[in-house]
């Protein structure tokens, strides 16, 4: 009786190490996690949030959609962009895309 109390408290002690081993693993991966996918897709939101701010009447313009245009009124929630001669579409001002103003066209 004895001998199978001590070989169980031994077993015991041995888990107990290996759930604080398991516990730095865990924090270990979030870590990577966190400085892998979540803090550069927060630096991506916060510089296309910018962009956003930044557009002034004129700039060249991509939608989500894939709709290139140029921006002739800017409002608080959406922007008026012509996308041809006299057409004029009304877009939500989140569904921009990408400020065109600085490439060169051919």
């Amino acid at each position: 009786m004895m001998k199978s109390l001590i070989i169980l408290e031994g077993e015991t002690g041995g888990a107990a190490g290996g759930g604080s081993m398991m516990l730095i693993m865990m924090v270990a991966i979030f870590a990577v996690m966190y400085f892998f996918m979540i803090r550069p897709q927060q630096k991506k939101q916060k510089q296309i949030a910018q962009m956003r701010n930044a557009l002034q009447k004129g700039d060249k313009i991509i939608t989500a959609g894939g709709i290139y245009g140029i921006i002739v009124e800017l409002k608080e929630n959406y922007v008026l962009i012509e996308i041809d001669k006299d057409v004029k579409i009304r877009v939500d001002r989140s569904t921009i895309f990408k400020d065109t103003s600085d490439i060169q066209q051919k």
